[in-house]
């Protein structure tokens, strides 16, 4: 066993951990259930978390190496998400719901980089993300229809 310290959602967290310990798992353990396994191979952004503000897969990223760091999930962002969260659901993208938590983190981490993206950046940004009901359509109709909301444009929600 080995001590981790890190911040959690803005709050620090010192717990106990195997070395072999992934990031997902450990979080799960903490509560953050929106952090899901999907594929286990790094490909699917199910487990997408950020680190320092950058978005990391968390299933394949050993708990240890968030020694030190800040990890956001979507719980400790829901103010952040709620913005454009209802514009994804107005468009029919969260038809299961069980791809959204990695679209979101994806998003929250875009729109903190790019605020203003144009559809091929969104497109790119989120090329990680699966999703096996809505065909990616609703996500980039959804989080344009944010965009232009907030340019004043209309709000298509």
């Amino acid at each position: 066993m080995m001590e981790l310290k890190l911040t959690l959602n803005g709050k620090p967290l010192a717990a106990s951990v195997e070395p072999d310990c992934l990031l997902i798992d450990f979080l799960r353990a903490h509560g953050c259930l929106s952090v899901k396994r999907g594929c286990e191979t790094s490909g699917c952004g199910l487990c997408t978390v950020l680190v320092d503000g950058r978005p990391v897969l968390s299933c394949s990223m050993l708990a240890a190496r968030a020694a030190g760091h800040s990890v956001q999930t979507l719980e400790g962002l829901q103010d952040e998400a709620a913005g454009f969260v209802r514009f994804i659901a107005s468009q029919g993208a969260d038809q299961c719901g069980f791809c959204n938590p990695g679209f979101v983190m994806n998003t929250i981490a875009l729109l903190r980089e790019n605020p203003d993206p144009t559809d091929d950046e969104i497109r790119a940004y989120l090329a990680g993300n699966l999703c096996r009901c809505s065909g990616y359509d609703g996500q980039l109709r959804g989080i344009r229809a944010y965009l232009d909301s907030r340019k004043g444009g209309p709000a298509h929600d």
